[in-house]
């Protein structure tokens, strides 16, 4: 299996459990890497046989930026589901950061790491 990774989507969403985090808001990063046969792109050369990477960003800025979810598994798996729509892509995993997480005494991130295959789209 192949794979594309597409690392650093910066995006400002209202995700999160405290009411602050849902009013304010805050920035979160996603990294991708999705799983394909990239075999007819590499001989074709031609864009409809990979995935437009522009249109994932767009789909991961959009569900960051749009979702009210309380808890970051939630949106990472929206962002997986969503991925998974488009054809070709066989798998993906998704982590998702919060690079402000609102945490007494903590200046780090906290990242949550999915993946999903076709299969997990029988379930959503």
């Amino acid at each position: 299996m192949d794979s594309i990774s597409i690392t650093g989507i910066r995006c400002y969403g209202y995700i999160g459990f405290f009411p602050e985090e849902k009013v304010l808001g805050q920035w979160f990063e996603v990294d991708l890497t999705i799983g394909l046969d990239l075999t007819d792109a590499s001989k074709s050369d031609a864009l409809e046989d990979t995935v437009d990477y522009g249109n994932i960003v767009n789909i991961v800025q959009g569900l960051v930026k749009n979702s009210r979810f309380a808890l970051l598994e939630k949106v990472a798996d929206a962002i997986a589901t969503a991925i998974l729509q488009l054809p070709l892509i066989q798998n993906v995993k998704v982590s998702l950061t919060k690079l402000a997480a609102p945490i007494p005494d903590f200046s780090g991130k906290v990242t949550i790491e999915i993946t999903r295959g076709k299969e997990a789209l029988v379930y959503n």
